[in-house]
């Protein structure tokens, strides 16, 4: 914390935690929204301290054991029913409250990325070098989307609100895809809509897609011998492994603008001496919709079968999981997007600002500080970049409303390690608190409003017109999942 003397300390304070800025805009709200950003405010140092917590456990997907119980235990203490471990996914949970439609839930994520260990530091500097670090913000996604259903929760129980709030706690998006398992058990058949966000590099209310995805794997099986006494008795089911990602590679060329195809090869030998009879390696295709991802894995398995040939060794591809690019509510984009603007610009103190150029200096980025301010409503585009969620599985089913909130400076790479340096501090909590407000004040609009959802849910019947879903998972739970017996 800053050090300054008297008066100046305290403004300096009220201003870093948005006080003023709050008094100011919050005169123009109704009472009953009004309401809910006080609730948020009251909760201020809770939630940055729960977000803080998360930060340091930086648990992997399906291993978030401690940070799960943090958030489910929080909202018990609310006042939420809590119900956990369901959908084959030991720590997922569903916080409930009230009672009877509309039933309107908010998404909450909390696992970290491997080996993004990361100081609150401009430097890259390990907290514990090759442990997890929050590279895309979770610890922050989490807090804020409970946040928001708490202060829903208040005014419910005041009596001003009528229906009921659900706060998902939704494992492993980073690697398994916990929300598609959650769907398919069926825990969002009554949600009426549902809302989201995601920390960024900018704040603005989401009317683009993301991209389809399919995750894969390509495990080849040879037979072993002596790397130079007799290699011709071995059959290298490595030879069979780097013909396939050849093959990959080559199909670069001839795939549209828009795909995407990344992989890390698993295994792929013990010893230099020893013929590999193992290999095996995973794959992940993108595009902007579904039916674009299953062109392209149509190609790749024709590439690994012809891979197993060439080597003589036996190819086996399995697709294990998938998500669904985003079908983003327009009518719920706007009204958010005003619900952004009525909250004003994210401000950032002297000392924010030499941190984020800092930052950004160490990334090679241009220094430029970081940016709170609401970016335009965009007009959606056929074939947005971007990243991959299974909150896209959640826009299939359910109508869905997003937001994405500044947490770290723009251009410094995501998934890296200025992102979990900036989760960690005010930078991050400020994001938080912002996009935990912009929920609740949605939701609000939206329990109150009964026009309003009319028309977002007829928006979503028009998207779904000739489209069908169906989950791209495994039957049983994911893979490395033991079930407690």
């Amino acid at each position: 914390m800053f050090r300054l003397a008297g008066t100046a300390r305290v403004l300096s304070l009220l201003l870093t935690c948005g006080f003023l800025f709050q008094h100011f805009t919050l005169a123009q709200l109704p009472p009953v929204r009004e309401a809910a950003v006080n609730s948020i405010e009251s909760r201020r140092q809770e939630l940055i301290q729960l977000s803080n917590q998360i930060w340091k456990l930086a648990e992997t997907s399906l291993l978030e054991v401690e940070s799960s119980r943090l958030l489910a235990a929080y909202a018990e203490k609310q006042g939420f029913k809590v119900e956990r471990g369901l959908a084959d996914l030991p720590t997922s949970f569903v916080a409930s409250y009230g009672q009877g439609s509309p039933v309107i839930a908010v998404i909450g994520e909390f696992d970290a990325l491997p080996g993004l260990s990361q100081k609150i530091s401009t430097q890259k500097e390990p907290l514990e070098a090759g442990k997890a670090g929050h590279g895309c913000g979770h610890n922050l996604f989490g807090t804020a989307s409970l946040g928001a259903a708490i202060a829903v929760k208040d005014l419910i129980a005041a009596g001003k609100l009528k229906g009921t709030i659900r706060f998902y706690g939704t494992p492993a998006e980073e690697a398994y895809e916990g929300k598609v398992y959650m769907l398919r058990a069926g825990l969002f058949r009554d949600v009426d809509l549902c809302l989201g966000w995601h920390p960024r590099d900018q704040t603005k209310a989401d009317t683009q897609s993301s991209k389809a995805l399919v995750s894969l794997r390509v495990e080849f099986r040879g037979l072993s011998a002596h790397a130079s006494r007799d290699p011709w008795d071995g059959k290298s089911a490595l030879d069979g492994l780097e013909l396939f990602t050849h093959g990959v590679n080559m199909l670069r060329e001839h795939v549209k603008p828009s795909v995407r195809m990344h992989y890390v090869i698993r295994k792929g030998g013990e010893a230099p001496n020893v013929v590999p009879d193992e290999a095996m390696v995973e794959l992940w295709i993108r595009d902007s919709t579904m039916e674009g991802v299953q062109l392209v894995l149509e190609k790749v398995k024709k590439i690994a079968t012809g891979a197993g040939l060439m080597a003589d060794v036996e190819a086996k591809l399995t697709v294990f999981s998938g998500v669904y690019n985003m079908l983003p509510s327009q009518t719920g984009a706007a009204m958010l997007f005003d619900t952004m603007k009525s909250l004003g610009p994210i401000t950032y103190t002297e000392e924010e600002q030499t941190f984020a150029r800092g930052i950004q200096k160490s990334a090679g980025v241009p220094e430029i500080g970081i940016n709170g301010r609401l970016q335009p409503l965009e007009t959606p585009i056929p074939d947005p970049p971007g990243a991959s969620s299974d909150l896209g599985d959640v826009s299939w089913n359910v109508p869905t409303l997003h937001i994405s909130v500044t947490t770290a400076p723009e251009g410094v790479p995501w998934h890296s390690w200025p992102v979990v340096a900036c989760g960690g501090m005010s930078i991050g909590h400020k994001g938080m608190l912002f996009a935990s407000k912009t929920l609740a004040l949605g939701m609000v609009q939206l329990f109150e409003d009964a026009k309003l959802r009319e028309k977002v849910r007829a928006e979503f019947a028009e998207t779904m017109k000739g489209r069908t879903y169906k989950p791209y998972i495994l039957d049983g739970p994911p893979p490395n999942v033991t079930l407690p017996h």
